[in-house]
């Protein structure tokens, strides 16, 4: 890896770094395909193509998995990401550049597709193994000090394996919750179920039923996109969601009075219907509804949060 290549591949961590902190981690395609500045040249970080060297780098800088295939990246039993070959030739020249970044120890970035437009991203990932015979190179996410080539150096291998292990298990944590949040504030098409909220920074994908219980599904049908305020309200049991749509405020809160936001921000939507997504597949579950409405109107108030999975 050449002077060049590894300072622009050092300034693409630092900018994606920059990126996540005003945007989040789950970042829009048009802002990847732009990309950064390095030395006068503008290097986007993404492309139609899944694995991406721009042509000032000696090796791939991002690989990507793409909300909708054609391929099917997944997890090994060890819980390592299985990353598929282009195509079905081994010695293709992308399959080669992620093999040349495999022997060099070459830090990647990896961006997961959640939703059309919006990716999870995810560096410094790391090729740790190839298999031919399925067409797959084997992934691990790493600390961020990796970069550093004096902390590799001096890094312990089974150490390293350790910590590549832990780090990536993680990793898959946070894509299963990122995953649910962007695919229910798609689903709403990211406005708030109650009050048409738009703003991003504001919503939530709030689980009817939390997804510790048994009922509480990671799907869309158990979620419903809401904004904060009204989020706060719902797992408060403020707000009611009949199995018909409607929006119930609890009695105590309709007698009250305590200032426009009481008045205009919560007991309006009194026996207003909710947005639904368009496909009625992803519409929520009358049968989880119908739950959660009983407990709002038993007045059950355990504070059924999801201890912070709903983002």
């Amino acid at each position: 890896m050449s002077g060049i290549d590894e300072q622009a591949r050092i300034t693409a961590f630092g900018w994606l770094k920059e990126q996540v902190s005003i945007h989040g981690d789950v970042l829009p395609r048009p802002l990847l395909e732009k990309g950064f500045i390095f030395e006068g040249e503008r290097i986007p970080l993404i492309s139609p193509q899944g694995i991406f060297k721009p042509k000032y780098l000696d090796l791939p800088l991002s690989i990507t998995t793409a909300p909708k295939g054609p391929y099917q990246d997944s997890f090994s039993p060890d819980g390592f990401l299985l990353y598929k070959y282009r195509g079905t030739d081994p010695r293709h020249r992308d399959n080669e550049g992620l093999r040349q970044a495999w022997y060099r120890d070459t830090p990647l970035i990896y961006f997961h597709g959640i939703v059309p437009g919006r990716y999870l991203a995810i560096w410094p990932v790391y090729i740790i193994g190839d298999d031919p015979k399925i067409l797959t190179f084997k992934i691990a996410v790493d600390d961020a000090a990796t970069i550093n080539l004096n902390y590799k150096q001096a890094s312990n291998p089974i150490l390293a394996e350790s910590r590549r292990a832990y780090i990536t298990t993680t990793v898959k944590q946070r894509l299963h919750q990122r995953d649910f949040r962007e695919k229910v504030l798609y689903a709403y098409r990211e406005q708030c179920a109650i009050c048409r909220l738009k703003h991003l920074e504001l919503l939530d994908a709030a689980h009817i039923i939390p997804d510790r219980e048994p009922e509480g599904i990671a799907a869309i049908r158990n979620g419903i996109a809401l904004c904060k305020l009204h989020h706060a309200a719902f797992d408060a049991f403020m707000i009611g969601i009949t199995p018909d749509y409607k929006v119930e405020i609890r009695t105590d809160l309709l007698e009250e009075h305590n200032g426009p936001m009481l008045e205009h921000g919560i007991k309006e939507l009194h026996k207003t219907q909710i947005i639904l997504p368009r496909g009625k597949e992803f519409w929520p579950e009358q049968e989880l509804l119908e739950i959660r409405y009983q407990r709002f109107k038993t007045g059950k108030i355990e504070r059924l949060i999801d201890s912070g999975m709903d983002y």
